[in-house]
């Protein structure tokens, strides 16, 4: 569905450099810290954006290339984006029939429904969760066999993430071809969602794993000054500085857990990826 080799995209103060693939019926995600170019590379996917070097291909094509057709296959919901605050989800659908041309209309209707949307109000009174909710709901009413997703529960709270990743789940098992590609800082959704995770930081890639080795064999060490002067580093990954000592990630949990029984083992999760690849020292 999507491959990317080798990007290049500069800016004054940050480049994006890399190289990522999202295989068809394949639900990966991307994660970092704000401003670790998260977005850049989502833009360089749907053509939004030129770039400097590399290629971005979706559906086997340049990405900048893509017919209006091909174009359709995408459902999108960006955290900067949203319809004019005037216009009201009926407005909305009017728009939406004349854009796509598979478009379910009934689909969306029922969605509305299920997820608490007014279809007579106008956006802009609209609560940060219910355009979030929007935005879901307008990527995958219209047949997407790609979807884009940048933070889509962003401003939900439980109840509610609970309910638009429940729509997700049945929209990929009704259509288990179709694959996405999901930016979120909420590391739970991501943990029950995706197939694979890719930890980008600094315009970097810096850890690509399947999201069950992840949770099943990495973990977190706690360790004093002196166990880190002495512990054997060949499965430590990452080090973070921390008032006891150091927390260590490691990608076989355990080793550590059987050679060093003294030691606090903890499971990895993705908010200690980011936590201590992202802000600590990779060994």
């Amino acid at each position: 569905m999507v491959k990317i080799e080798n990007l290049v995209k500069n800016y004054q103060d940050f480049t994006l450099n890399i190289s990522l693939t999202l295989p068809k019926g394949r639900v990966s995600g991307l994660v970092g810290r704000n401003g670790a170019g998260k977005t850049t590379t989502i833009k360089t996917i749907l053509g939004l954006i030129k770039i400097d070097g590399g290629s971005v291909e979706v559906f086997g094509k340049d990405a900048q290339k893509l017919s209006g057709r091909e174009k359709e296959d995408i459902g999108v919901a960006l955290s900067d984006s949203a319809f004019s605050g005037y216009l009201t989800v009926e407005n909305i659908i009017k728009i939406l029939k004349n854009m796509y041309s598979r478009f379910e209309e009934n689909r969306f209707r029922e969605l509305c429904a299920k997820l608490a949307l007014p279809l007579n109000k106008p956006v802009k009174e609209f609560s940060t969760g219910m355009k979030a909710k929007l935005r879901v709901i307008v990527a995958i009413t219209h047949k997407a066999n790609l979807l884009i997703m940048d933070e889509p529960t962003s401003g939900l709270d439980i109840e509610a993430r609970n309910e638009v990743l429940d729509v997700l789940r049945n929209y990929l098992a009704e259509n288990e071809d179709c694959s996405i590609l999901i930016s979120s800082h909420i590391s739970s959704d991501l943990e029950t969602m995706c197939d694979d995770i890719y930890l980008i930081n600094d315009g970097k890639i810096i850890l690509h794993e399947d999201t069950d080795k992840l949770l099943d064999r990495y973990g977190v060490l706690k360790v004093d000054e002196e166990t880190f002067k002495s512990i054997d580093r060949s499965h430590i990954i990452a080090a973070r500085k921390e008032r006891f000592g150091y927390s260590l990630f490691t990608d076989e949990k355990q080793y550590y857990a059987e050679n060093y029984p003294s030691l606090v083992v903890e499971n990895g999760s993705i908010d200690d990826l980011i936590l201590i690849m992202a802000g600590g020292e990779r060994l």
